[in-house]
C-alpha cells in the first residue's frame, strides 16, 4: 500500500506552496514513484498553478486530472446542499485512485479562505482524516508577534486531536526574520513535544510579483525592449507625475515604473538610469492610458538597439493601473527557477530534513532519477561547504548560474573579471549576486605572487618571470592558480573556452597523485531510474592497458563517491574468451592490471555492453561473471567510442549526461561545454565541490 503525507493549511497567506515544493524535493530522492494530489482546486487541474508546477518539475507520471478530487464550484454546491458526506467521499475516491499509481502520495489541502463561509474552519483536516493520512500543518507567521504564532499552533493541535487525526510536524512559514529565533526557541518550549516544529523566515522576493506576472495579470501589450526573460522580481512600483530632476532622486534598485504614454522625458530619463551605474536599476516600465510617445522618440527608440529595459502598455488610466500593479501577488510558477531556487534555498536552510524525514518513515528508493541525483548532489556539497572560482564572468550563463547556487546555498564562489562590469550586467539581467566574490586578474595584487609561484614552477621548461606575469592576466590560469595555491578548493570553466584552455593549467601545476598515472574523464549518465558512469569519453584518445586499468579504477572511485556502488565493466566488441584481437587483448591485458591493483573492485572484461547492463544478455554470454547485467561503471576502449556511445545515449533516452567530470587531478577543476546551459554549469559547480571534500578529507 501506497504512503501519504497530507500538507493542511487553516489560515489565509501561509506560503502553503513553498512547503509542499520542499517536501516534494526531498521526497523526490528516495521514493521511485512520486505522486501530487489536490483535494480542492479552483478551476480546471490543467491550469492550476500548483499541480502545473509540481508535476513540471519533478516529471510526474500522473496526469493533471488524476491529480485532484473536486473543484471548488463542486464543493461550495455539495456543502451549501448538505451534502458533505458527497464531497468527501469523492475526494477519497479520487485520492484512492492516484494512490494507487504511486509508491507515496503528497496531498495538498484547501486554502478555505477561497471558498465560502459554509465550510467550517476545520474542513482541511477533516479531509485529511477522511483520507487516513497523517498530516503536517502549515501556519502562517505573517506578520505575527511571537505570541500569536504560539496560540495558532495551540489551537491546531487542539483540532487534529479532536479530529484524532495524526499531526506529524508544524511548519511555520513567513516569520519575521527578527523574532525567528526566540518564537522558535517558545513555540518548542510550549507545544507537544512529539511534534517536530520548524519556522521559516518571511522572504520578501518570494512575494513580489516579476515583471512577467504584472505583465500577465494586467494583459499588458509589448512596447519596446526585451519581450522574454522578465523574471525578475518587482519589488514596489513608482508612478512617475514629476519632472525628471525629482523623479530621478526618488528612483530605487527593482521598481517597476509608471508613467503616462506620453511623458517621453520620464522614459528616456529611465532609461538613462539602467545606463547608468550611479542609479540603480529599475525592472521596467509601464505606459498608462493607452498612450505611445511621439514618432520621433519612438524611432529614437528602435535606434538604441538591445534595450535591456523592458517597456510595456496598458489602457487603463495611471491610477488604475497603479491599483491593478499593487494587487498583483507574486507567485511560484515552473518557468521561474530563479525564485524556485531562492524558495528551495530557505526551505532547506530551516526545515529539519532528517527529523522530517524519519517521521514520514519513507523507505529508501532502490532506484535514482537525475532529480534525486540532483538532489542528493545538493546535499552532499552542503555538508562541507566548498569554494568554487569560476573564471568566466563575461558568460550570462556563469552569472545566471551563480546566482541559484547562492540562493540555494550549495557552496562558496569566486567570480574572474571585473566586479563593476559583472554587476552591471548582472542588474541588466535582473540578477542578485550577493555574497559573492569578485576578482579581475588584471588588477588583482594576488596578480604579482601568482606569477611568481608559476615562474618557480615552470621555469625548467623555459618559461620566465615576463612571460609567467602575462600568462597570469589569463583567467584559466589565474583560477586554476587559485585552486593550487588553496585559495579555492575548485575551479570549473569551458563556457567560453575550450578544453584544452581550460585543463592545460591543471595539468602543468595542479596535476595528479603519485598512484594515478593520467588525468581522465566520466560522464554521470542519468537515466529514468539510475544513474551509470561512462568513461573516458572526453580526454584520452587511445589509451594503452596500463591507462585503461587507471580509467577503470579512478572512475570506480568517482562513482562510490557520488553514491554509485562501483560494478566495473571493460567493454569490448567480444565477451569473455569468445574474441582475439589486438583491440580485445588490450582490454583482457587491462583487466588483469586493474584486479591486481585493486583485488577488491568487483571488475570484469572484455564485455559487450548489452551483456553488461541487461541480465538476460548477461546469462547467456558470461552466467558467471559478478559483474555481466549488473555493471553501473562503463570503461569504453577508446575515446572514439565511448564519445560517440554517450552521445547515442544521451540523445536516444532522454538520459540527462553530467560531464565530463575529470579525475585524477590532485584538486578538482572541471570543464564545461561551450554549449552547456544553465543546469549543467550548476551541476558541474557542485560535482567539484564534492570532489574538493573527497580530496580534503
Amino acid at each position: 500500500m501506497a504512503e501519504s503525507l497530507y500538507i493542511a493549511s487553516l489560515e489565509p497567506n501561509s506560503g502553503k506552496l513553498i512547503i509542499t515544493l520542499g517536501i516534494m524535493e526531498m521526497l523526490s530522492r528516495r521514493v521511485d514513484r512520486l505522486g501530487f494530489f489536490r483535494s480542492i482546486v479552483p478551476g480546471p487541474p490543467e491550469e492550476d498553478n500548483h499541480i502545473r508546477l509540481i508535476a513540471s518539475r519533478f516529471n510526474l507520471s500522473l496526469q493533471p486530472k488524476q491529480m485532484f478530487g473536486v473543484t471548488h464550484d463542486q464543493a461550495r454546491a455539495w456543502i451549501t446542499g448538505g451534502e458533505e458526506r458527497r464531497l468527501f467521499r469523492e475526494i477519497v475516491v479520487c485520492f484512492k485512485e492516484a494512490e494507487e499509481q504511486c509508491d507515496f502520495l503528497l496531498c495538498e489541502g484547501p486554502d478555505i479562505t477561497h471558498l465560502s463561509d459554509a465550510f467550517e474552519y476545520d474542513v482541511s483536516i477533516r479531509i485529511a482524516r477522511e483520507l487516513g493520512t497523517p498530516a503536517l500543518y502549515v501556519s502562517s507567521g505573517y506578520q505575527a508577534t511571537a505570541g500569536e504564532l504560539l496560540e495558532n499552533v495551540r489551537v491546531a493541535e487542539k483540532n487534529f486531536r479532536q479530529l484524532q487525526c495524526p499531526l506529524l510536524a508544524v511548519m511555520v512559514n513567513r516569520v519575521d526574520p527578527q523574532i525567528l529565533e526566540t518564537a522558535e526557541n517558545e513555540l518548542r518550549a510550549k507545544c507537544d513535544s512529539g511534534i517536530g516544529i520548524d519556522l521559516l523566515p518571511e522572504v520578501e522576493s518570494l512575494s513580489s510579483p516579476t515583471m512577467e506576472e504584472i505583465v500577465e495579470a494586467l494583459q499588458a501589450s509589448w512596447f519596446s525592449g526585451p519581450k522574454t526573460g522578465l523574471q525578475r522580481d518587482v519589488r514596489a512600483f513608482k508612478v512617475a507625475a514629476m519632472g525628471p530632476d525629482n523623479f530621478l532622486e526618488h528612483i530605487e534598485k527593482d521598481d517597476l515604473i509608471i508613467t503616462p504614454g506620453d511623458r517621453p522625458d520620464i522614459i528616456l530619463t529611465t532609461l538613462g538610469a539602467i545606463a547608468s551605474k550611479n542609479y540603480p536599476s529599475p525592472v521596467g516600465l509601464l505606459l498608462s492610458g493607452d498612450l505611445t510617445p511621439a514618432p520621433s522618440v519612438v524611432r529614437l527608440l528602435e535606434g538604441l538597439g538591445d534595450l535591456a529595459l523592458p517597456i510595456f502598455r496598458v489602457a487603463t488610466d495611471t491610477y488604475t493601473t497603479a491599483m491593478n500593479v499593487a494587487a498583483v501577488k507574486g507567485r511560484l510558477y515552473p518557468e521561474n527557477e530563479r525564485k524556485i531556487a531562492r524558495a528551495l534555498g530557505m526551505f532547506e536552510a530551516h526545515a529539519d530534513i532528517p527529523a522530517l524525514e524519519e517521521k514520514i518513515r519513507v523507505t529508501p528508493s532502490s532506484t535514482m532519477s537525475p532529480l534525486m541525483f540532483e538532489y542528493s548532489l545538493f546535499q552532499q556539497a552542503r555538508l562541507e561547504r566548498k569554494h568554487i572560482v569560476l573564471p568566466e564572468g563575461a558568460d550570462d550563463r556563469i552569472l545566471q548560474a551563480a546566482e541559484i547556487l547562492r540562493l540555494r546555498d550549495v557552496v562558496e564562489l569566486t567570480i574572474l573579471g571585473r566586479e563593476n562590469t559583472i554587476r552591471f550586467r548582472a542588474a541588466t539581467l535582473g540578477l542578485k549576486l550577493e555574497g559573492i566574490k569578485f576578482i579581475d586578474p588584471q588588477t588583482s595584487p594576488l596578480r604579482e605572487q601568482f606569477a611568481k609561484t608559476f615562474f618557480e614552477l615552470r621555469s625548467h621548461k623555459g618559461i620566465t618571470m615576463d612571460t609567467a606575469y602575462d600568462t597570469m592576466s589569463d583567467v584559466s590560469y589565474f583560477g586554476t592558480m587559485m585552486v593550487h595555491l588553496d585559495m579555492a578548493d575548485g575551479m570549473v570553466s569551458g563556457a567560453a573556452h575550450t578544453t584544452a584552455h581550460t585543463i592545460r593549467p591543471a595539468f602543468q601545476f595542479i596535476r595528479t597523485p603519485p598512484d594515478v598515472l593520467l588525468v581522465s574523464s566520466v560522464f554521470l549518465m542519468c537515466l529514468e531510474t539510475r544513474v551509470l558512469v561512462y568513461g573516458d569519453c572526453a580526454v584520452n584518445p587511445n589509451p594503452n592497458s596500463e591507462e585503461l586499468a587507471d580509467i577503470a579504477i579512478s572512475s570506480a572511485r568517482t562513482a562510490k563517491l557520488f553514491g554509485i556502488e562501483p560494478v566495473v565493466a571493460m567493454l569490448s566488441y567480444s565477451s569473455g574468451t569468445s574474441g582475439v584481437g589486438a583491440d580485445v587483448d588490450r582490454v583482457r591485458k587491462a583487466v588483469e592490471i586493474a584486479r591486481q591493483r585493486r583485488p577488491d573492485l568487483k571488475l570484469d572484461g572484455p564485455i559487450q555492453y548489452d551483456a553488461a547492463i541487461d541480465a538476460t544478455v548477461a546469462s547467456k554470454k558470461m552466467p558467471d561473471s559478478e559483474v555481466a547485467g549488473k555493471a553501473t561503471v562503463f570503461i569504453f576502449p577508446d575515446l572514439n567510442t565511448g564519445n560517440n556511445t554517450y552521445k547515442a545515449v544521451q540523445r536516444s533516452s532522454g538520459a540527462v549526461a553530467i560531464g565530463p567530470v575529470l579525475q585524477g587531478l590532485n584538486k578538482p577543476v572541471n570543464d564545461l561545454s561551450r554549449g552547456c546551459q544553465v543546469a549543467d554549469i550548476i551541476n558541474t559547480v557542485a560535482i567539484t565541490a564534492v570532489q574538493a571534500q573527497y580530496k580534503q578529507g
